[in-house]
C-alpha cells in the first residue's frame, strides 16, 4: 500500500521548517504544502465579524508573555490565569462565564475572586447544574461512578453552555471539564471560549505529566491498549 497523503506536522524533523522560515524545507506530509485551498479559506475567515480584533489581540497577548534580556534571550513572565485576565481586558469584556467541574470547586472559587478583583462580572456554573440523574442517559445503577443505587447527577455541559448563553456572557472559561463534556460545551457555547485547565484525575490536572514520562512510567501508552471495559459489565 502506498503512503497515505495527509498532514503529519507532529513528525516534522526540520528545525528551520517551511511554515516558520520563508523558503525553509518541508517534509512530504507538510500540512502547509498539502492543504493550500483550506488554508486560503482560513485566511478569508480572519475577516469574519469580530475575528480581526480577536486574532490581533490574541497575538499581542502572546508576545506580551515574554521578556527579552540584553543578550536577546527570551523568558516567559506570566501564568495562564494572568494572561487570560489581560486578554479579557484587551477585548473589553465585562461578563465572564466560568464553566467548571464540581471537583474543582475550590479552584473555581479562587479564580472567580481573581476575576472579580479585576472588575469583571463572573457568572459561574457547575457541571452538575440542573440536577439530572444519570439514568437520563441510559446509565444503569451499576455503571454509575458511585457504588450506590441512589441519585447521581450527570455532568451537564450543554446545560452549562445554555445557562451562560442566557446570561449573555462575553467570554467563557472552562475549568476541569471531563473529556467529551468539554467538547459538548464548546459546541453549544455562543460566546468564544478559552480553557484554563483540563480534567486529569490521576495527574492532578496536568495531562502533560504523562507525555513527559512517556519514556518510563507511561511507555505502555505508545502501544495499542485493550478496549476499555464499561463499569457494571462483564469483562
Amino acid at each position: 500500500m502506498g503512503e497515505t497523503k495527509h498532514g503529519q506536522c507532529s513528525r516534522c524533523a526540520f528545525p528551520n521548517r517551511f511554515c516558520e522560515h520563508e523558503g525553509g524545507p518541508a517534509p512530504k506530509n507538510c500540512s502547509t504544502k498539502l492543504y493550500p485551498e483550506a488554508l486560503e479559506k482560513a485566511l478569508a475567515h480572519y475577516e469574519d465579524e469580530g475575528i480581526p480584533c480577536f486574532a490581533r489581540e490574541a497575538s499581542l497577548q502572546e508576545s506580551s508573555g515574554y521578556f527579552y534580556d540584553e543578550d536577546g534571550d527570551r523568558y516567559p513572565i506570566k501564568p495562564r490565569v494572568q494572561e487570560t485576565i489581560e486578554f479579557c481586558k484587551r477585548m473589553g469584556y465585562q461578563r465572564i462565564g466560568l464553566a467548571f467541574c464540581v471537583g474543582l470547586m475550590r479552584e473555581a472559587s479562587i479564580i472567580a475572586k481573581m476575576l472579580e478583583a479585576q472588575g469583571f462580572t463572573v457568572i459561574s456554573v457547575s457541571c452538575k447544574v440542573g440536577g439530572v440523574d444519570k439514568s437520563f442517559l441510559g446509565i444503569e445503577d451499576a455503571q454509575k461512578t458511585l457504588t450506590t443505587t441512589e441519585f447521581e447527577p450527570m455532568c451537564n455541559p450543554i446545560g452549562q453552555a445554555m445557562v451562560l448563553n442566557e446570561a449573555g456572557t462575553d467570554f467563557n472559561l472552562l475549568l476541569g471539564l471531563c473529556v467529551g463534556h468539554d467538547s459538548m460545551f464548546l459546541k453549544y457555547s455562543e460566546s468564544m471560549c478559552s480553557v484554563l485547565a483540563v480534567k486529569d484525575r490521576l495527574m492532578g490536572h496536568n495531562p502533560l505529566g504523562v507525555v513527559n514520562a512517556s519514556g518510563t512510567y507511561y511507555n505502555h501508552l505508545l502501544k495499542p491498549l485493550a478496549p476499555p471495559a464499561n463499569k457494571g459489565e462483564d469483562k
